[in-house]
C-alpha cells in the first residue's frame, strides 16, 4: 500500500485518543458522544467521541477497515478529498445518531465506525469490481452492512451504533458523489443499488417504524 500521511495521521490520532481514554475515565467521558452534553451545548463530542474507542478489538477493528478501504478512495480522490469524506461521514454519524435518541439525555457512544463505513462506502462506489473477503460483490456487502445496520437500529438489542453507521455511509455516499460526478453514469448501477437500503431508512424513519 502506498504511504499516506494523512491515513497515518488518522490511524496514529485515533490511537493516541483512544488510549488516554483506556487509561483516563474522566477524559473518556468529557469527550464521549453523549446527548445530553451535546444538547446543553458541547457540540465538539460530535467529534471528539470518533476518535475514542471501547476497547482495543474495537479500535483495531475499526483501524484496520480503515487501512484497507482508504487506498481505493484517496487512490481515486486524492489525499483532502479522502480526509474531507472521512469527517464528513463522522459527523453524519454523529447527526443521524443525535436525531434518533435526540430525546434519550443518557445515550452515549463513541467509536470511528461512521467515519470508517463512509469510507468503506466511499471505496465500493469508486471501485464497482471491488471484492470483499475475496468473493463478496462491494455492492452487495454494503446493502446487506446497512439493512443489518437498519435492523439494528430497530431492535435495539445490542449496544452497537447502527445509527452512526447509516449515517456515515450517507455522508461517504453523498460526498464521493460530489468530488466525483462522473460516477452517475460510468457505476450507475452501483449508485442506485447502494441507495436503495438509505430510502428504505428514510421511509421506515417518516413512518415512525425505527
Amino acid at each position: 500500500m502506498e504511504y499516506n500521511i494523512f491515513l497515518i495521521a488518522i490511524i496514529a490520532l485515533n490511537v493516541i485518543v483512544s488510549f488516554k481514554g483506556f487509561e483516563d475515565q474522566f477524559f473518556f467521558r468529557k469527550y464521549q458522544f453523549h446527548i445530553g452534553s451535546i444538547r446543553s451545548g458541547e457540540q465538539a463530542r460530535m467529534i471528539t467521541s470518533g476518535f475514542l474507542h471501547v476497547d482495543i478489538p474495537h479500535l483495531a477493528f475499526n483501524m484496520l477497515t480503515l487501512y484497507f478501504f482508504a487506498p481505493i478512495v484517496y487512490g481515486y480522490l486524492g489525499s483532502y478529498s479522502f480526509v474531507l469524506i472521512y469527517f464528513a461521514s463522522l459527523i453524519f454519524g454523529s447527526l443521524l445518531t443525535l436525531y434518533f435518541h435526540k430525546d434519550d439525555y443518557s445515550y452515549g457512544a463513541v467509536g470511528a465506525s461512521g467515519a470508517v463505513t463512509g469510507i468503506v462506502y466511499s471505496a465500493i462506489l469508486l471501485e464497482p469490481r471491488l471484492q470483499i473477503y475475496g468473493f463478496i460483490p462491494g455492492y452487495v456487502f454494503g446493502i446487506i452492512y446497512l439493512l443489518y445496520s437498519i435492523y439494528g437500529m430497530k431492535a435495539k438489542r445490542d449496544n452497537i451504533g447502527h445509527t452512526a453507521h447509516i449515517g456515515g455511509a450517507i455522508g461517504g455516499y453523498i460526498f464521493t458523489l460530489m468530488k466525483d460526478q462522473t460516477l452517475f453514469f460510468d457505476n450507475t448501477f452501483i449508485v442506485i443499488v447502494l441507495a436503495v437500503p438509505i430510502l428504505i431508512m428514510a421511509v421506515m424513519a417518516k413512518q415512525g417504524k425505527l
